[in-house]
């Protein structure tokens, strides 16, 4: 304890003697302003002041400095010191700015902020063009909190959130900061190099804010925020916008400042409301402070979001780059609610420097090794932003905290109440180690009790174990499972260990091996609780299933980066299955049971193929062009790239089958991209294509099939892999065969513009979709619906009018989907 102590207070001195230049921002009223701008003139040397309007000025030697505090809505004020010793205190007290419309003359025919705003439109590419290049520093710091939260989520106990709840089971569950070295290219490469970072609680923590995700400028015509926001001076700005002229105000260099109200023309657009300053003349923005709720962002559980930045001159450059940026949000969902605040600081700026994109690889950010080793005493030298004294407290009590939690005898005494058995355990229990990292447990889900006409009711249970190995970065895991049908009284067990290798090119080897029931088409287009109700309540057993002996080996790496190799191996037996029980909850005179043969619904007790043993290796190359990554120490994370698209090549082929007719050779490709056009919606696409080879008399099962829908439910969020109207077998081949889908969700592009409509927020969605083989004539489905259909932050239903054309029109349907499942 004495040692903690005198560790402590060395911090706090060393804390003291390292502030240079420090103090208190407080308006005339002596109410603290946070976010206050702190710059050495004529620099980008600066930083914020704190929510307590506390700063500190990081200064290296004595000199004559002139320090300029600027803030919205408050005159800048210029402090020339001379700096001789340190720490050096200046308390600045700032008075309101008034903003006034003064002489400016308002009419109703001619709306004054429609000039400027045409102005600053008109002069949007010129301004965003000005930066062709920078290198900065860069600060950011994340504080989420929660109020009041449950003791239970969906029956799962919360607990004290790592230490940051108090007796009211509120407080800070989520801190952390990351000081890095940024680098920008026009139009959009950006590269950052994180050279500290720091999480509360977590002395191996990473922090997830970075500058690439807080990288949100207003001079390109949308800004990505959850979705795709339109900027207040967009080219097609006036089509969202509504601009009223609040006042004017003189900044500390004699420029004209316009202060202008964003208003949007429909609620649910996807657009910002608030204020934007633009610097007269040259028709820049000087600041702005804009919202947006999150059913406008298509961010759910975001109440309203503020966002806030501002901007400084440069003489040398004749450019506004920013200089600070605040994000306060409110959130709430699952009756969970809270708030926060993401920070960022901008500083040292050098601009237009002889860059290329030869500078910018695929890595856009990169942690250096002991980003996240930084000591207190590093931390207190070099944050620009001093922490408030809330966020203080939390730092001293959550690193305490956690050299308990981390300690052998706290986690052998919490696990030692974790691993009782209690009467709630009987259908799913947990022992856990968590000093040796390891956990091995039961269940039997209640998922497991289901129905086929072949099995009849099945229920099912599971075994596992998993050790963890340097922080989740490699572990082994062995399962098991057991699955017992009540109507054919079969009991069928399934197991599989696996290992993965790295964290880095994530290299994974499994092994499995069992007896199971599957259905004839691999990617299972009927869910088992579809399948249950559809058969037992409208006596439609659309699922078709044979029984499958097998040992597999599959492996799969990285081998560098954007190209991922697939490989497995198999040895199986496959025997046909027929249908075993006939009951339903509603017998229709009229309907009955299909058979469990795919090719022929009347074929009862007829086998669709003969029973056989097979060995089926198969190989797959996924290449994500100009994949981009993100790098940790002994990590990386990947980052989709919405501008290429993915290429999957395939071979597949069967081999010392005991039936030799069932041998075969497949070649497949598959391309597929999703992505953003502006503030028109999304884009998806998704091509499959493929040819067998020695494949006339294949067993079925080993058919290419095509995902069908027969229920006329979904529960896929997308439509680009599945055909809503076809059979479920219908169009298998073992020939040549082209897939294609396509599908656009304008994600209230559209119906937001429509009056009374556009206050439900719903999403308008077309598709189309084509299926090609030699075998039957090209079949079109082509689609039209409408997404987000719900209450509030409920939007769990689609619904889709379906029509198919194969020669001519051949149905239609009504498709439900429900994402909720």
């Amino acid at each position: 304890m004495l040692k903690k102590l005198l560790c402590l207070t060395f911090i706090s001195l060393f804390y003291f003697s390292s502030a240079q230049i420090v103090g208190t921002v407080k308006s005339t009223k002596g109410e603290p302003l946070p976010f206050v701008n702190i710059l050495i003139e004529n620099t980008y040397k600066g930083t914020t002041s704190n929510d307590d309007g506390y700063y500190e000025l990081n200064i290296t030697k004595p000199d004559t400095y002139t320090i300029v505090y600027t803030y919205l809505g408050y005159k800048t004020v210029k402090k020339k010191v001379a700096v001789s010793d340190f720490p050096y205190v200046i308390n600045v007290n700032l008075e309101e700015e008034s903003v006034s419309l003064g002489e400016v003359v308002v009419s109703a025919e001619d709306n004054p902020a429609n000039a400027i705003m045409r102005q600053a439109i008109a002069k949007r590419k010129e301004n965003l063009e000005k930066i062709e290049s920078f290198k900065a520093d860069f600060y950011s710091r994340g504080l989420i909190r929660i109020k009041d939260a449950p003791e239970k989520i969906l029956g799962q106990e919360v607990g004290d959130l790592g230490g940051g709840l108090d007796s009211t089971r509120s407080g800070i569950i989520y801190l952390s900061e990351t000081i890095s070295k940024i680098q920008f290219l026009q139009p959009d490469k950006l590269k950052e190099k994180i050279t500290a970072s720091k999480v509360s609680g977590d002395d191996n923590g990473f922090s997830f804010n970075s500058a690439l995700d807080v990288d949100y400028n207003f001079y390109n015509n949308t800004v990505e925020f959850g979705n795709q926001i339109v900027s207040p001076i967009a080219n097609n700005a006036f089509t969202y916008y509504k601009y009223k002229l609040e006042g004017i105000f003189y900044d500390d260099r004699g420029n004209l400042i316009n202060k202008i109200n964003v208003i949007p023309k429909r609620k649910n657009d996807p657009v910002f409301s608030g204020s934007i300053y633009i610097v007269e003349d040259q028709w820049t923005i000087y600041a702005l402070e804009l919202d947006i709720t999150g059913v406008q962002a298509r961010i759910p559980a975001a109440d309203l979001i503020t966002l806030k930045q501002s901007f400084s001159y440069s003489e040398k450059d004749n450019i506004w780059p920013i200089i600070s940026q605040s994000i306060d949000f409110k959130y709430g969902i699952f009756g969970i609610k809270g708030d926060g605040r993401f920070t960022a600081v901008y500083s040292n700026y050098e601009f237009n420097l002889p860059l290329t994109r030869k500078d910018f690889g695929r890595e856009l950010v990169a942690f250096e090794n002991e980003a996240n080793k930084k000591d207190s005493l590093y931390w207190e030298s070099i944050r620009p932003v001093p922490l408030t004294k809330e966020e203080r407290t939390d730092y001293t009590k959550k690193d305490s905290i956690q050299i308990v939690k981390e300690s052998k005898p706290y986690l052998d005494s919490i696990d030692r109440v974790n691993n009782k058995f209690k009467l709630g355990d009987i259908l799913g229990y947990t022992y856990q180690n968590s000093h040796k990292d390891y956990r091995l447990g039961f269940n039997m889900p209640i998922t497991g009790v289901r129905f086929n006409t072949v099995q009849g009711y099945t229920a099912k249970a599971n075994v596992f174990y998993t050790k963890n190995y340097d922080e989740y970065k490699r572990y082994f895991n062995a399962s098991a499972s057991i699955e017992y049908g009540f109507s054919d009284e079969r009991l069928r067990a399934t197991g599989s260990l696996n290992y993965k290798f790295n964290n880095t090119s994530r290299a994974f080897l499994s092994l499995s091996g069992g007896v199971s029931v599957q259905q004839f088409n691999p990617a299972e287009p009927i869910s088992p609780l579809i399948n249950s109700v559809s058969t037992l309540f409208f006596e439609d057993n659309y699922m078709k299933l044979y029984d499958r002996s097998f040992l597999q080996l599959n492996y799969s790496e990285e081998l560098f980066n954007g190209f991922r190799l697939y490989a497995g191996l198999s040895y199986e037996r496959r025997k046909a299955l027929f249908n075993t029980t006939d009951q339903t909850f509603y017998n229709d005179k009229d309907d009955a049971y299909t058979s469990n043969n795919p090719l022929d619904e009347t074929a009862f007790g007829i086998a669709p193929f003969e029973t056989h043993n097979i060995v089926k290796a198969n190989v797959s190359a996924q290449i994500n062009f100009a994949q981009e990554y993100f790098s940790y120490p002994d990590s990386k994370f990947n980052v989709g790239n919405e501008d290429y698209p993915t290429l999957v090549l395939s071979y597949e082929k069967g081999l010392g089958a005991t039936n030799s007719d069932y041998n075969f050779d497949q070649i497949k490709a598959r391309l597929y991209q999703t992505f953003s056009i502006a503030d028109k919606g999304r884009f998806r696409y998704n091509i499959r294509a493929g040819k067998f080879f020695n494949a006339d008399d294949i067993a079925f099962m080993d058919y290419q099939h095509f995902n069908g829908n027969q229920t006329h439910v979904s529960t896929s969020g997308s439509y680009t892999n599945v055909f809503n109207n076809l059979d479920y077998y219908t169009a298998s081949t073992n020939d040549s065969y082209l897939e294609a889908h396509a599908e656009h969700d304008f994600n209230g592009f559209l119906l937001g513009k429509v009056p009374v409509l556009n206050k439900l927020n719903f999403n308008l969605v077309i598709g189309a979709h084509l299926l090609s083989t030699p075998d039957m004539k090209p079949y079109q489905e082509y689609t039209i619906g409408v997404d987000n259909i719900g209450w509030g932050k409920w939007r769990f239903l689609r619904v889709d009018y379906v029509r198919s054309y194969q020669s001519g029109f051949q149905s239609d349907a009504i498709l439900f989907g429900l994402k909720f499942f």
